[in-house]
């Protein structure tokens, strides 16, 4: 009988959750359909670089010389470190088989051309072969695929989710896939090639021109100073493909991304669609309602291809993708697309480079993405700030401007396309990226992303060869010294690590596990910074605060920006704030979660609130109101 009463009223409250929902606004919604929700962390590793612990670093220098990693170097012990230092999602990166400037025609593999090819180790984003792994990472190139899916497990094994690549923009210009599922057919394969455009056609074309590699800069060749017999400034294409990056020269310029074609998706060179637009209203529909709406649609054949290597990589293991620049394809394909993946996996992560502001809200909403990288506004203004000559006043604008979406704004300090922030042409400094790693970690409840390296301080110093300093180079066999340094011939417990680069991770690891615990971070934020601004004497604009809050925990969050300058003052909380935050007049306990050696008082009374920090240079704290 008690059971029974119990399931009625267990039932009663489900029903009445459900009558009440739709009356909830943000960010009261998004809390209680997430009430077991924590903040992710995305964890990217160049995956051939992670366990390469060949010191020589040559220029231009081959993967005998140079080293390379393998997917074997992921160890039990590697993931769970990674895990360790907060990590819930890890990023694979290179791992669809892209063109490489090494012979394996010994496995079925046609070499690829150096005139079409960036760097010896080519870049992960002219895919080859989207049905297979790239052969540089496996032990055994003959079992590549089952190498890939031994570290799925592993990777699943330590509690991490897997994203890998997916570029649906362009593919390598001499695409070719070895090992495609029955009824796969390989880009391009039944083109029309004697049209500029057709729908159905994979690619764009110059009919009856040609295919010419670009005219190289005095002096360089594709692969630096040592010549390839397969180097001849030529590749037989014919008729020439339009570039990726939408240069439709036969001859492509040496900047353009001569080394990859554009894929079609049903836009002809004037910019008619040839497909089924979304109606109106429909980017309040959820991704089930996107996915019945193309089941009776007639779509270009490209999608289809797209949708089947995204949906093989799902059921091989893969929890979800990152796509690049997203922004270059139709909207109305990422319905379809994420609206596909989604019904087969529900919680797939899925990512993506989208660059235009004004686009992104039709890309979430209508194109189902779960994330966009926040780089134009959020990402580009820290780095002003690190670099010394921007104000953090800028940053609560950017919040209260993407609030509606700010969930689904991806934050991020490094990655493969962006300096190192310990790289002169940046900041010059790892400790510079401390209080900008805690703005960007707790400012909202969006997922947070660190680069292989970063928690290290690696400043991307080495000239590879195609890859220049500043960035670790997505283009040679190189290896990554403070990286490698923690590796420590893959003990992979920082054995050969500096102290201030122990120090670093450490700080990494306690801000990373915090983000991924707080309900708060998954909660309510409120801007002080402006009101502090106003109101409060010798806080300036080096200084940033904010209150992160949910029911259980109640964060006052302040980073100082200056290298130099330490700061007393004495916080206010604005009288609006006081209220949401239940405060009665009195005295609290404040305590810094990270380090607990820090604590102060908040003092409320009649409406105000206070708490004095003294704050030094490139300092932080997360203060709990107790």
């Amino acid at each position: 009988m008690k059971k029974q009463l119990t399931y009625i009223l267990l039932m009663m409250i489900i029903v009445l959750y459900s009558c009440n929902k739709t009356e909830k606004t943000e960010p009261e919604q998004f809390l209680i359909e997430n009430k077991t929700y924590k903040k992710q962390v995305v964890y990217q590793v160049f995956t051939r670089l992670f366990g390469n612990t060949t010191t020589n670093n040559k220029p231009w220098g081959t993967i005998e010389e140079n080293g390379v990693g393998k997917f074997n170097d992921f160890t039990d012990k590697a993931l769970n470190e990674i895990k360790d230092l907060g990590v819930t999602h890890i990023w694979y990166t290179g791992v669809p088989h892209h063109d490489v400037i090494r012979d394996y025609t010994q496995y079925g593999i046609s070499n690829d051309d150096p005139d079409i090819v960036k760097g010896r180790a080519g870049s992960p984003y002219a895919v080859k072969d989207y049905y297979n792994v790239n052969p540089d990472l496996a032990v055994n190139v003959e079992n590549r695929l089952e190498e890939f899916k031994a570290l799925i497990k592993r990777t699943h094994y330590a509690g991490l989710k897997i994203i890998i690549d997916i570029v649906p923009n362009h593919v390598a210009r001499n695409y070719h896939g070895l090992t495609n599922p029955d009824g796969i057919e390989n880009f391009g394969a039944s083109d029309d090639k004697n049209m500029v455009y057709s729908v159905n056609n994979n690619f764009y074309y110059n009919p009856k021109e040609p295919f010419k590699v670009p005219v190289w800069d005095d002096g360089y060749t594709p692969l630096g100073v040592g010549k390839s017999p397969l180097e001849d400034n030529y590749f037989n294409e014919n008729p020439a493909k339009w570039t990726g990056n939408g240069s439709r020269l036969s001859q492509p310029n040496v900047n353009d991304w001569y080394e990859t074609v554009k894929i079609n998706y049903g836009i002809s060179p004037d910019g008619k669609k040839d497909f089924e637009e979304l109606p109106t209203g429909f980017e309040n529909e959820d991704y089930k309602k996107h996915y019945e709406f193309w089941q009776d649609k007639t779509v270009p054949d490209s999608w289809k291809k797209f949708r089947d290597i995204a949906l093989y990589w799902i059921d091989f293991g893969v929890d979800g993708f990152r796509y690049d620049m997203a922004e270059m394809v139709p909207v109305e394909f990422w319905s379809y697309m994420n609206s596909s993946i989604k019904m087969k996996n529900p919680d797939a992560f899925l990512m993506a480079e989208v660059y235009n502001p004004n686009l992104y809200r039709d890309y979430i909403k209508k194109g189902k993405m779960d994330y966009l990288y926040d780089k134009v506004q959020l990402y580009d203004t820290i780095k002003h700030i690190m670099q010394g000559y921007g104000k953090t006043d800028n940053i609560p604008p950017i919040q209260d401007n993407l609030k509606d979406i700010e969930h689904n704004m991806l934050h991020f300090l490094e990655n493969h396309d962006e300096q190192r922030i310990a790289s002169p042409e940046f900041a010059g400094s790892a400790e510079k990226g401390k209080p900008a790693m805690m703005v960007s970690a707790t400012i909202s409840t969006s997922p947070t992303m660190i680069y292989f390296g970063q928690e290290l301080g690696e400043p991307g110093a080495e000239e590879a060869g195609f890859g220049k300093p500043s960035r670790t180079s997505i283009f040679d066999y190189i290896g990554v010294p403070h990286l490698q340094r923690w590796v420590n011939n893959k003990q992979f417990d920082g054995g050969q690590s500096t102290e201030v680069e122990k120090s670093l991770r450490d700080f990494y690891k306690r801000l990373l596990n915090f983000t991924i615990n707080s309900s708060a971070l998954a909660g309510n934020y409120q801007d002080i910074h402006l009101f502090n601004r106003k109101n409060t004497e010798n806080y300036n604009d080096k200084v940033l605060s904010f209150v992160r809050w949910s029911t259980e925990e109640k964060l006052i969050i302040v980073s100082n920006f200056s290298a130099d300058d330490t700061y007393g003052f004495d916080l206010q909380l604005p009288e609006d704030l006081i209220k949401k935050l239940n405060l009665e007049n009195g005295k609290y306990k404040v305590e810094d979660q990270l380090y607990s050696k820090y604590g102060s008082t908040l003092k409320v009374e009649n409406g105000k609130a206070y708490v004095h920090i003294d704050i030094k240079p490139l300092e932080s704290f997360i203060f709990k109101i107790k």
